[in-house]
């Protein structure tokens, strides 16, 4: 999958113009890279297209612990959304990171994050593409 078929993925699945779905894709990885550990990080950002591996990157090796709220909050500040559409974008962002990416990359990322995340990420069967 390239950069433009995962916009383009996010964009159909939270409803949000092409500009809208690149803001909130790039913002969704820069705070998943803050919330995991930095080498699940770099794996992650190896896993992506080219031009998206750079916000998927972590500052440090430790991973930042804070809840969902906080996740959604700062997606929203971001990407310059208010915080409901971030939530739809964070979900749809981790629903084609499922798709994207070999389940066990993804499973690595999600069994990082809190029971909580799982209202955006599906934690239960991430190698199962749910519905739209």
């Amino acid at each position: 999958m390239d950069q433009d078929e995962f916009i383009g993925a996010v964009a159909k699945r939270c409803g949000m113009s092409s500009e809208q779905a690149t803001a909130v894709t790039r913002a969704t990885l820069t705070t998943l890279a803050e919330r995991i550990d930095g080498g699940e990080a770099r794996d992650l950002a190896d896993r992506l297209p080219e031009a998206l591996r750079a916000y998927a990157f972590g500052g440090s090796e430790t991973g930042e612990r804070f809840g969902l709220d906080v996740f959604v909050e700062r997606v929203s500040g971001r990407a310059d959304i208010d915080v409901d559409r971030a939530k739809d974008g964070v979900t749809a962002v981790f629903d084609v990171l499922r798709d994207a990416v070999d389940p066990a990359g993804y499973a690595d990322v999600v069994t990082q994050l809190p029971a909580e995340y799982g209202e955006v990420a599906d934690q239960t069967a991430p190698f199962v593409q749910r519905s739209q």
